[in-house]
């Protein structure tokens, strides 16, 4: 069973931040340049909240605001949810779904260590299930 520490150790730690009186044009401008869907808001270095994509659409676009005038800060999420480094890939999928989100934080002694999204979860899962054929398949034909 796959760990978040694994999957960070071969994904990579880093995180992307904004602070939350940036604009939604400079959270939207950052993640499309770091090709990402989301940023965790830091102020004073402190995890606040995390603003994405979908924040944006639900926040900004339906809601008729302009982004170069609207604070991160207006849109953000502050009721985070946070994955541990040594919780499963199997754990952290059954707490997306369960909380609607695709992106978890990853907090190790209060720190923020990575952060984890739904996209990165599925390819563990497809890599754990294509390694578990293979091995059954070599077993098959031994």
């Amino acid at each position: 069973m796959t760990t978040v520490k694994q999957l960070l150790d071969h994904k990579g730690r880093d995180v992307f931040s904004i602070s939350p009186d940036a604009t939604v044009y400079d959270a939207i401008k950052k993640m499309a340049e770091k090709n990402v869907g989301s940023l965790v808001v830091i102020d004073n270095g402190e995890l606040v909240g995390i603003v994405t994509e979908r924040h944006y659409a639900r926040n900004v676009v339906l809601k008729g605001r302009a982004s170069p005038a609207t604070p991160v800060q207006a849109i953000m999420e502050t009721d985070l949810v946070y994955a541990g480094p040594e919780q499963s890939v199997e754990d952290c999928m059954a707490i997306m779904t369960d909380k609607k989100v695709r992106h978890l934080p990853v907090i190790e002694n209060d720190s923020l260590i990575g952060i984890i999204s739904i996209g990165d979860l599925v390819q563990a899962i497809i890599s754990q299930q294509k390694f578990t054929i293979e091995q059954l398949e070599y077993y098959i034909h031994r």
